[in-house]
């Protein structure tokens, strides 16, 4: 049986290991009031992009304002007490002095001072909560990036701290979450202390990113983050790459594929991924002997890399002859035909069919002899 016959090649290949994942934005926001009162005026357009301090929604400002105003009554009130209290002492500290009043009615006159003045103190700070209060009814954006739909429209009541309003998450950059089993987090840290590949805890490894209509890995990054702990539920481990997004084309929730730095450069021995069969779960080639006999080699696959080739990790050798084509007619002690692929091409080019010379007849007939 003829066949194409290659031998393994040895080659510097850099491992990316792939993962899946989505974007999600480096900064959320959920907007709520902290005040309770009636929405007067939304000033954002839902969907579009806001700056850190825009103003997004206004409250009712009316009760608030008007409270201030009865703190500040309250404030110039004890102030008049205060004076009134002030000057009551100073004349009961000249009649003691004087020999001419009594401690008792000076000391009481010190008591109401104080008092004035802690009433001023409780107040002043009640004008303070009261501004703030005012404050919060301009609502402005602690963030910039997009900001979502308008949950609550204008007239309606909203409450401290519980209704929602909307969100902003901010666009430029943006994390790329993924998981990955505890199996790769192993096969890193035992890189790392081998000193064949540096831990993304510690370094920014590079990733490379496609999204769900993309073919290649044209979006660049790298890692940002890695949990403090596997998962004991799924035995998975959380980390986070970031990228650059300047034209805001990348969007939270979207879908990727991720292809992590999994290690330096070392030579590997390759092969077709398209030779590997199996029987059972184990992997096998064919491989020819000496006399062009066919025999099972199993062998160890590793991960498959570019141009359709994968790592072998042991089973074969680099002076081993692989059999290339026709191997799902091959059986144990199949005698083949080496062929290369220039032959084959060369093969194919003839049509597979033998050059043809002229016969005597026709070089007869042509010269109008008879036979």
């Amino acid at each position: 049986m003829p066949a194409q016959v290659i031998s393994p090649k040895e080659k510097s290949v850099t491992l990316w290991d792939d993962y899946i994942g989505r974007f999600e934005a480096t900064e959320r926001v959920e907007i709520r009031p902290r005040v309770s009162g009636y929405l007067e005026k939304v000033h954002f357009d839902p969907g579009g992009t806001v700056s850190e301090g825009d103003l997004l929604v206004t409250i009712d400002p009316r009760p608030f304002q008007a409270e201030i105003a009865r703190i500040k009554a309250e404030i110039a009130q004890a102030r008049s007490r205060r004076g009134l209290a002030d000057s009551r002492t100073k004349r009961a500290k000249v009649l003691l002095d004087a020999r001419a009043g009594s401690r008792e009615e000076y000391e009481q006159t010190l008591q109401e001072q104080q008092s004035a003045a802690s009433e001023i103190a409780a107040a002043q700070a009640r004008l303070r909560a009261a501004e703030l209060d005012l404050e919060f009814t301009r609502i402005r954006s602690p963030i910039g990036g997009r900001i979502g739909e308008d949950l609550i429209n204008e007239g309606n009541l909203v409450t401290a701290g519980q209704s929602l309003l909307t969100t902003v998450v901010s666009i430029d950059p943006i994390y790329f979450r993924f998981t990955g089993s505890e199996k790769d987090f192993l096969n890193y840290a035992r890189l790392s202390q081998q000193g064949e590949r540096t831990s993304s805890r510690d370094t920014p490894n590079p990733v490379r990113i496609k999204l769900a209509d993309q073919d290649d890995y044209t979006i660049t990054g790298k890692m940002a983050f890695i949990d403090n702990a596997i998962d004991r539920g799924t035995a998975t481990i959380t980390a986070r790459a970031i990228v650059d997004n300047k034209d805001g084309f990348l969007t939270p929730g979207m879908f990727g594929q991720l292809r992590l730095y999994g290690r330096d450069p070392f030579e590997a021995l390759l092969i077709p991924e398209k030779l590997v069969q199996y029987d059972q779960s184990r992997a096998f080639v064919w491989v020819l002997d000496s006399e062009n006999t066919a025999e099972k080699r199993f062998l160890t696959p590793d991960r498959a890399v570019e141009d359709g080739m994968i790592i072998i990790e042991e089973g074969v050798s680099r002076s081993d002859r692989l059999v290339a084509s026709n191997v799902m007619a091959i059986r144990p002690g199949s005698k083949v035909q080496p062929r290369s692929k220039e032959s084959d091409s060369s093969s194919d080019n003839s049509g597979g069919r033998p050059s043809e010379k002229p016969s005597d007849k026709s070089s007869d007939k042509s010269s109008g002899k008879t036979p």
